[in-house]
C-alpha cells in the first residue's frame, strides 16, 4: 500500500466534517477520502466516539488507513485553513452550484442542521451547493454529498 500523502500538499483535496453526528456517515466519508486521495478532517465536537464500531464498520477494513485529523473546534481548524488551500463550503443555502476547480478544501456541516450560520457568513464568497434536478429535495445524505464532490473534483485524476 502507498503511504498517505502529507496533508499540506498544495494540490491535495481535503474533506472537512464540522460537528458530524452520525458515525456511519463519517466512516463512509473516510472511505471516500481514501478512494480519492483526500484527507479527512473532523471538527469537534463529534456526536460519537471514533472508537465506535459503527465508524469502523462503515469504513470497512479501510478505516485504519483513513487517519483523520481531528481539530478541537472550528477556530483551531480555521487557523490551519490557509495552509490547506481554497475552501468550498457545501450548503443547500448557497446561490451558486459546485463545479470542479472551485477549491480543494470541501467543508460540510453536520447532518441535522448543516454548517453554522456564522461560518457560512464568514465564508460567504466560498459557498456552493450540489446541483439537483428536483427542487423538492432540499439536501443529500452527508456521505453521499462527500462522494459526489470528491468524484467531481477528482475528474480525470481517477
Amino acid at each position: 500500500m502507498l503511504p498517505r500523502a502529507p496533508y499540506k500538499k498544495a494540490d491535495m483535496r481535503h474533506v472537512v466534517l464540522v460537528h458530524p453526528e452520525i458515525p456511519w456517515n463519517t466512516g463512509n466519508a473516510g472511505r471516500s477520502c481514501l478512494a480519492f486521495d483526500a484527507r479527512l478532517h473532523l471538527v469537534e465536537p463529534l456526536g460519537f466516539s471514533l472508537e465506535e464500531k459503527k465508524v469502523r464498520r462503515a469504513g470497512v477494513d479501510y478505516w485504519a488507513h483513513v487517519d483523520p485529523i481531528v481539530h478541537r473546534d472550528w477556530e483551531s481548524f480555521a487557523l490551519r485553513l490557509p495552509e490547506l488551500g481554497t475552501p468550498v463550503l457545501l450548503t443547500a443555502e448557497a446561490e451558486r452550484t459546485f463545479e470542479p476547480g472551485m477549491g480543494n478544501v470541501f467543508i460540510f456541516g453536520c447532518e441535522s442542521v448543516g454548517l453554522p450560520k456564522e461560518i457560512r457568513d464568514a465564508y460567504r464568497g466560498h459557498t456552493a451547493r450540489i446541483p439537483m434536478r428536483d427542487d423538492r429535495v432540499r439536501s443529500l445524505n452527508l456521505s453521499t454529498a462527500v462522494g459526489i464532490v470528491l468524484y467531481a473534483a477528482a475528474g480525470s485524476d481517477v
